[in-house]
């Protein structure tokens, strides 16, 4: 072999690596078509309110359930009314421990999976969700109780530890670093963690990251860890804007100056569409609304059925427009 064709041989090889190992183009794994429907929290036009949540995501024809309500009967309840059918998810993420987030599982799963045995088979958790909690009345060792009735139905937990892509443009947030100190959660309970008995600020508090070519869709159970916490982590993996927020940031008891904060930093990362349930308050979401610079069609409490369609924008129901 020559020198000149063995350089030509070394190129063609190296090109040959370098486009099999190249990434794709970010927008490959972009989501093109969104649909998410509030399936529980306490506002409900038609259906059944509580203090609980629930979502369905469509993307791109893929669809997983976040979180799956207080009551057993809740989510199924509401999916039959809104005829939404369920069977065809097979993937659930659980955003954290508390039992107004994940006491619908086991009879989803159970009724559910009589019609499709994969059916809600695989759970998203984050770690730090089977923790102790010792001197917690229920709440505490709910998910320790429910591993293993969930597993003998052939269901599977899949712990996150980091961001990580569950579908294609569809990325879980794993537990989020504690960049503020928002201290967005009730209570003064402890965790036993391998460091030991700590104070129990939810560490496996985790939210759902959707990509788009507007920009980022957060969905939470109750962001726990912090919104602006979440819009950080956001911020850092992907290099580009949150256009909406949609779920719990657990604003219901926060002072003025607290919501105030949180909305200049939600405008700050440019949200546009804010849907906020369950644990957010009602106060709150309307002083969020006007500290963020939005209005009664782009800012609204949730309600049960409400809906965000990327490209359209929320569709809120009857009592919450």
């Amino acid at each position: 072999m020559t020198h000149r064709n063995l350089r030509s041989w070394l190129l063609m090889l190296c090109c040959a690596f370098a486009s099999a190992g190249a990434p794709a183009a970010p927008e490959a794994n972009q989501v093109r078509q969104l649909k998410i429907t509030l399936l529980s929290t306490m506002l409900a036009d038609d259906g059944i309110g509580e203090w609980g949540f629930a979502a369905l995501v469509e993307a791109d024809g893929r669809k997983l359930l976040l979180d799956t309500g207080a009551r057993p009967d809740t989510v199924l309840q509401n999916a039959k009314e809104m005829k939404i059918d369920l069977s065809q998810v097979h993937a659930v993420v659980l955003t954290h421990f508390h039992d107004d987030h994940v006491g619908g599982l086991m009879t989803l799963r159970t009724a559910l999976g009589m019609e499709d045995p994969a059916a809600l088979s695989t759970a998203y958790v984050a770690r730090g969700i089977f923790y102790s909690r010792p001197g917690e009345q229920g709440e505490g060792i709910v998910m320790i109780a429910m591993k293993p009735k969930f597993e003998a139905t052939g269901g599977q937990f899949v712990e996150q530890t980091g961001m990580t892509q569950i579908m294609p443009g569809v990325w879980l947030t794993g537990p989020i670093p504690r960049v503020y100190p928002e201290r967005n959660w009730s209570g003064s309970g402890q965790v036993r963690t391998p460091q030991g008995l700590v104070e129990d600020n939810v560490p496996d508090d985790q939210s759902l990251i959707i990509d788009t070519a507007q920009g980022l869709i957060v969905v939470t159970g109750c962001g726990h860890a912090g919104i602006v916490n979440i819009l950080t982590a956001a911020d850092r993996q992907f290099h580009k804007p949150t256009i909406a927020v949609i779920g719990g940031v657990h604003l219901f008891r926060a002072t003025d100056t607290q919501v105030d904060w949180t909305g200049d930093k939600m405008k700050g990362v440019g949200v546009r569409y804010f849907i906020g349930a369950h644990c957010t308050g009602i106060e709150s979401v309307y002083r969020l609304r006007a500290r963020i610079g939005l209005n009664r069609q782009t800012a609204v409490v949730g309600a049960v059925g409400a809906t965000f369609v990327l490209g359209e924008g929320i569709h809120p129901g009857r009592l919450a427009q």
